[in-house]
């Protein structure tokens, strides 16, 4: 723990856990001396948080009954992480809940006393997260929306839905569950009364949507974090590899592009692995690092590159 502040309010959550505990048993806890624990249970009582300590073998420290901690108070770190979590929520869904984030984020300035206070500002000014990889929000929000009010309201919706295995859209009645940010992509979680089945929908790909008039039973048994991982797993079959040769070892350091793995090889030159659902899209991003960046592995993934690198050629000849 790096300051007394963030010490005693760790103290008075201990006393709130438990009574009559030993000096020597919260000195450990807080990792200081008994002297400086004596110390802070007096800084509690001159701030009137009510300490009491019995004598014997069997007293100790603590606080009178039916005390409570006061609601919103936060440690500097507590502060941070609900901070920079809403400025990221911000980020990452957009208009739809900038309003919210930046009221909360008012309301936690209004609340917090003044050492909490300067210790986010450093935060927001030294911390930063930008560049979150997403599709623009501008043409999806309307129907991220529509989504959010069906599931809340427990409202079938009407869609017409275009697969990357389909060349035309198919109309979709499904059961809203969960929105899902994953990879800078939208996914919709829902129950497809044509598959009868959960099913994972990209929100770029839903072609029109409407909310139904019907309404629709929770399946309580149903565990989001298992579906994710079958889900997700069959739908990132592609494992990329690619090689960067030294001249462009700091490219393949910096862009903006989580590697699973990132390898430095004696020579300088770097080695990197993903995974990708879409061979398209890595055929995409592999061919704007132009002869930076050899492609490994997958043998379909160099096929399609030759593919459409020739294709280009014979366009400018």
């Amino acid at each position: 723990m790096s300051n007394t502040a963030t010490r005693l309010l760790r103290l008075i959550l201990l006393l709130q856990e438990k009574p009559n505990q030993k000096a020597e048993a919260l000195a450990e806890k807080l990792e200081v001396s008994i002297r400086t624990l004596h110390r802070y249970m007096s800084m509690l009582e001159e701030m009137g948080i009510p300490i009491y300590t019995e004598r014997g073998p069997y007293g100790g420290f603590s606080l009178m009954r039916g005390y409570k901690m006061p609601p919103l108070i936060f440690s500097p770190q507590e502060a941070i992480a609900l901070v920079l979590g809403t400025q990221i929520t911000d980020q990452i869904w957009g208009e739809l809940y900038h309003q919210a984030a930046m009221s909360a984020l008012s309301k936690l300035e209004h609340v917090l006393p003044e050492e909490q206070l300067r210790e986010v500002r450093w935060a927001q000014s030294k911390l930063v997260s930008t560049g979150f990889q997403r599709l623009p929000l501008e043409t999806l929000e309307p129907d991220l929306i529509r989504i959010r009010q069906a599931m809340h309201e427990e409202h079938k919706l009407q869609m017409l839905y275009q697969s990357q295995q389909q060349t035309q859209s198919m109309q979709r009645i499904v059961h809203p569950y969960h929105l899902v940010h994953r990879a800078g992509l939208w996914y919709l979680i829902a129950w497809c009364e044509v598959r009868q089945a959960m099913r994972s929908f990209r929100v770029d790909r839903i072609r029109s949507l409407e909310i139904s008039s019907e309404t629709f039973a929770v399946q309580t048994a149903f565990d989001l974090e298992t579906y994710l991982q079958q889900s997700f797993e069959f739908e990132t079959p592609y494992k990329i590899q690619l090689h960067f040769s030294a001249d462009f070892a700091d490219l393949a350091k910096s862009v903006q592009i989580p590697w699973n793995v990132i390898t430095e090889n004696p020579d300088g030159s770097i080695h990197v692995e993903f995974t990708a659902s879409d061979l398209h899209m890595a055929a995409s991003m592999a061919l704007s690092f132009g002869p930076s960046v050899e492609i490994l592995q997958p043998p379909a993934l160099i096929d399609l590159v030759r593919e459409w690198a020739e294709a280009v050629v014979s366009q400018y000849t």
